[in-house]
């Protein structure tokens, strides 16, 4: 019995300090039982109430853990301040709040014991800046609650929250987080502010590092569509962003990255470029399929046609999709044979299903020279047999400029009749003077230039050539007569028949240098009969120059030349013919002129 008692009192001097009490002191002979008795009340006399100890789980029940803290009996505590049920022989840390009650029980606290361990990590972890441990519980003004644990809470202002601004502050309630004590203070309560967004910026640059030093180019990587740029998207990697650029999304074209992907949706993606300096990571959808190109010259070649869609308009042509990731343009010169097209959407619109010719490409370059006219008939090419020179058809006045006019010929080619080619006589001063848009006219087509394609039609070469006629009848000194078509400052233009005009200058209007030109140009007026002379032809120039003077001259000649002939007005001999009778039968005619202007 005594035995026993003295194991059990070893026992649990032994547990005080967790060590064997020292028995080498012990002398033979002497009480052993009495002198074990001593040490154990030396050791118990080392524990003071308030004490932090390190207690030993001995039993474990529905309410309660029963803890030996080395005494002489067992610290109870309620079973609800374990967050996990405990194991016998686990270590626990307590406060000693009484070695003895009325009752003779020894009384501890777990929750003291957390308080103090708790405070004395936490200023360590504020000095030492580490990141502690909490979970956002609810949102307050200008940020959220955090328990620390221990009963302790925090206040995470918004700001610190997130690296990014938070949509929806909620999704974080909840949650467990890692924090930054930031301050620890009290001004008559304890006020604690931790910071979340510093935690997470070292958890990315940790992540971001990480992907750059173990993620090699071609890598395929899983990422999450996270938002969108004109220029593509964004993905999110874990923390940090690559980028989806939109022609790296296909190898066709792409106008809105939205089509491709979605906000959101996780996908798979290859690794194409990584700036370790500029921090930059470029991906890629396309580069899972082979680039088009390589394949090209196997289903392509140059005078093919082939179908494709209209993908972009631009001021110099239309971009054309023949499958994904090959588009040529289409140069707005090759649209039409026959129209002249100012704009491509005058004739085409994005998503139109069309029929082209290849007409080059650019392996290298990636590009494609595309034709729509070349698939239809030339018009130009039989132009010649349908409109032959010498040809007269009849046809309509479709724009008129003031070098001439445009005929329709028929749609899509016209010909030009020139100013010059419309009257052989008459000289207008632009084409509207004598034609009307929307008329219907007779023309002959002069010439056709099928390089060129231009059609020059005329007017006037439907009637024979007046000019030619005069020139052919009348020489210089030849006598002619017609009328007054107008009066100038510096003469008249007499009209005779044919339609041709010659200009009188007005000083071919007088005989002698005696009179005065101006006041013998104020005799005449348009209509006016006169008689006058060729003075000067230019057939190839068509001009010609009339005068009076001479023809009057001209008259009197031929006068003196009949008297001194010795022959009257009517051919037949008269001695008795005088100059006199000449002089007289002179003024006779000029006073019939007079008379003759006046009657009119």
């Amino acid at each position: 019995m005594a035995e026993m008692e003295v194991e059990k009192v070893t026992s649990g001097a032994n547990a005080v300090n967790g060590s064997p009490l020292d028995t080498s002191s012990v002398k033979d002979g002497e009480n052993i039982q009495t002198q074990l008795q001593e040490e154990y009340l030396k050791s118990l006399e080392q524990l003071e109430e308030g004490q932090l100890v390190e207690g030993k789980v001995i039993q474990v029940t529905p309410d309660q853990v029963f803890i030996d803290v080395g005494y002489k009996s067992e610290g109870k505590i309620p079973i609800s301040e374990f967050t996990e049920i405990p194991k016998i022989g686990d270590g626990v840390p307590v406060i000693l709040i009484a070695k003895e009650n009325k009752h003779g029980e020894v009384i501890v606290s777990k929750q003291k014991a957390d308080a103090k361990i708790f405070w004395k990590n936490l200023r360590q972890a504020h000095q030492e800046k580490h990141p502690v441990e909490g979970i956002v519980e609810k949102q307050v003004k200008g940020g959220f609650d955090v328990n620390l644990g221990a009963g302790v809470h925090a206040f995470l202002p918004v700001s610190q929250s997130d690296i990014q601004k938070l949509d929806k502050p909620e999704k974080i309630i909840n949650m467990k987080i890692n924090v930054y004590v930031e301050r620890l203070y009290s001004d008559g309560k304890i006020n604690i502010v931790v910071n979340r967004r510093k935690c997470m910026e070292e958890e990315l640059e940790r992540k971001r590092n990480d992907f750059f030093e173990n993620t090699p180019i071609g890598s395929d990587i899983n990422g999450v569509v996270k938002s969108f740029t004109s220029f593509g998207a964004f993905i999110d990697l874990g923390g940090f962003d690559g980028l989806l650029h939109i022609n790296d999304m296909s190898w066709g074209h792409v106008t809105r990255p939205k089509d491709f992907v979605k906000k959101g949706q996780e996908i798979r993606l290859k690794v194409i470029r990584i700036d370790r300096q500029e921090k930059r990571i470029n991906l890629s959808l396309k580069h899972y399929t082979d680039d088009p190109w390589i394949h090209f010259e196997e289903k392509y070649h140059v005078n093919d046609i082939v179908k494709g869609k209209v993908t972009k308009l631009t001021d110099f042509g239309a971009f054309i999709e023949l499958e994904e990731g090959i588009e040529g343009l289409a140069h707005i010169s090759e649209f039409s044979w026959i129209k002249k097209i100012q704009k491509p959407q005058d004739l085409l619109k994005p998503n139109d299903i069309v029929e082209c010719m290849i007409l080059g490409y650019d392996l290298q370059a990636g590009r494609v020279s595309l034709g729509l006219k070349q698939v239809q008939d030339n018009p130009w090419e039989n132009i010649a047999e349908k409109y032959p020179v010498g040809a007269r058809v009849m046809r309509k006045v479709v724009k008129i400029t003031n070098a001439g006019a445009f005929i329709e010929l028929e749609e899509g080619i016209d010909g030009f009749l020139h100013l010059d080619d419309i009257s052989w006589t008459r000289k207008a001063k632009n084409a509207g003077s004598g034609l009307v848009q929307g008329q219907e006219v007779e023309v002959m087509v002069l010439s056709v230039d099928t390089v060129n394609r231009n059609v020059k039609l005329g007017i006037k070469q439907l009637s024979e050539d007046p000019w030619k006629n005069f020139s052919d009848t009348y020489k210089i000194g030849s006598p002619v007569e017609g009328e007054v078509a107008s009066v100038t400052d510096f003469g008249i233009f007499l009209r005779i028949p044919g339609g041709i005009e010659g200009l009188i200058h007005k000083t071919n209007l007088v005989e002698n240098r005696e009179e005065d030109p101006d006041e013998a140009l104020k005799k005449y007026k348009t209509g006016d009969r006169v008689r006058a002379i060729v003075h000067e032809i230019q057939g190839d120039k068509q001009k010609v120059a009339f005068s009076i003077r001479d023809y009057q001259k001209k008259v009197q000649r031929e006068e003196i030349s009949r008297y001194m002939t010795g022959y009257d007005n009517e051919g037949s001999s008269d001695s008795t013919y005088t100059l006199g009778s000449v002089l007289k039968s002179k003024n006779s005619e000029s006073a019939d002129s007079d008379d003759t202007k006046k009657t009119q």
